[in-house]
């Protein structure tokens, strides 16, 4: 049994995350905690706060005491906000809290693009264009090239969390670019582990969203690989272990 550590802001996609467990089919379990959000805002100064080292500090004796092996904070905009080498330092000080190997969603997606062997990528966010234009700039300093930034202008968590199928498949479709070798959909408030097969096969290459690549991050620090079709093509990249096709 692997079992992973998730700190995760407020309430919004969270069951995502026993939907993927269902999908891993294997061995490994998923243990979320929720941390304080504060003010629900896709604003730059409310996300350094939802992201600040004392509401992550909170969380972590919970999933010490659950058997985690790694922790991954489960939310791309609270980490990317800041920047690269804040980011690094956001992780840093959640390992030693932790006494754990960590990580954050928004390292996930440099990591992802990099294991699927991608330099160029389309970002599909709901977050404003400000907040947006944060998470390109990280993307480019991990070396990725985003040549399509579309932003969707919703304020909070709480109203990406109501978006279903349609509205996931129309922000990507909306997206996407001719030159990017994968879309990426980065907000952890998105529900989009149902829809991955969906998105991928409506836009004919790899899509990675938030909580599908939290996930894999967390099961790549514990050295972990599960072949997972239903979770797209991340999750069949050189398997060590075998998970059913639904």
């Amino acid at each position: 049994m692997t079992a992973l550590g998730f700190l995760y802001p407020g309430h919004s996609a969270e069951d995502d995350y026993p939907r993927i467990e269902q999908l891993l089919g294997s061995d490994v379990r998923l243990q979320v905690v929720h941390t304080d959000i504060g003010e629900d805002a896709h604003r730059v100064d409310a996300l350094l706060e939802t992201g600040s080292p004392a509401r992550l500090a909170a969380g972590v004796e919970e999933l010490r005491l659950a058997g985690a092996e790694a922790v991954v904070w489960a939310c791309t905009s609270g980490s990317f906000v800041f920047g690269w080498e804040g980011a690094h330092d956001q992780v840093r000080a959640l390992a030693r809290a932790a006494g754990l190997p960590a990580s954050s969603t928004s390292f996930a997606f440099a990591h992802a693009v990099r294991e699927l062997g991608v330099t160029r990528v389309a970002v599909a966010a709901t977050y404003p264009e400000d907040v947006a234009a944060h998470f390109s700039a990280f993307l480019a300093a991990a070396g990725v090239e985003v040549v399509s930034a579309r932003s969707s202008g919703v304020a909070t968590a709480a109203e990406v969390g109501t978006w279903g199928r349609e509205e996931v498949l129309a922000l990507a479709r909306a997206g996407d670019h001719p030159a990017a070798g994968a879309v990426l959909l980065p907000d952890t408030a998105l529900h989009t582990a149902a829809y991955v097969q969906d998105l991928e096969a409506a836009l004919g290459k790899p899509v990675l969203t938030a909580n599908q690549v939290t996930v894999w991050e967390a099961l790549r620090l514990t050295t972990r690989r599960v072949n997972a079709p239903a979770l797209g093509a991340l999750f069949t990249k050189e398997p060590l272990v075998q998970a059913p096709t639904p």
